[in-house]
């Protein structure tokens, strides 16, 4: 009987000093949407995007000009199923591009983060949209690395 309560209390012991560890947890944020808007490579991509972009609705404007000029049904039916195939494979060709900018400035962004992580020996870094109070901002740190 006396080991069961000895082991009760230290199980008690263990379970108070792990709580004790986790209230020390030292957790920081950042602010993404205003390090996206402070990263010149993200306002380059978005650039870079947007052009693109443009030059999908000029192509489709092109060829929406070019239908009209034709006369018969077998001619407007060639064409649109020439077009809708090479319009979608513009359109999925900025898709990936899109992904891949979007996954490239995110890896770095979090590469980042982990280092400041590393550097302030925080526990965890999160969005800023998630902490409601305490934390430590990060937000400037990382807009200053990303220069």
């Amino acid at each position: 009987m006396k080991n069961l309560k000895l082991l009760a209390l230290l199980m008690a012991a263990g379970l108070t000093l792990g709580f004790a560890n986790c209230a020390n947890a030292e957790v920081g944020y950042i602010d993404y949407q205003r390090v996206l808007e402070s990263y010149p490579a993200a306002q380059s991509a978005i650039k870079e995007l947007d052009a693109k972009g443009l030059e999908l609705q000029q192509y489709m404007l092109e060829q929406e000009k070019q239908y009209k000029n034709l006369s018969t049904p077998l001619q407007k039916q060639n064409f649109e199923s020439q077009t809708s195939t090479s319009i979608r494979q513009k359109q999925e060709a900025l898709a990936k591009l899109q992904s891949d900018k979007e996954n490239q400035i995110l890896t770095k962004i979090q590469d980042v983060a982990k280092q400041i992580m590393i550097q302030q020996k925080l526990d965890a870094v999160l969005s800023d949209q998630v902490v409601f109070v305490g934390g430590v901002d990060i937000t400037d740190q990382v807009i200053q690395q990303l220069k």
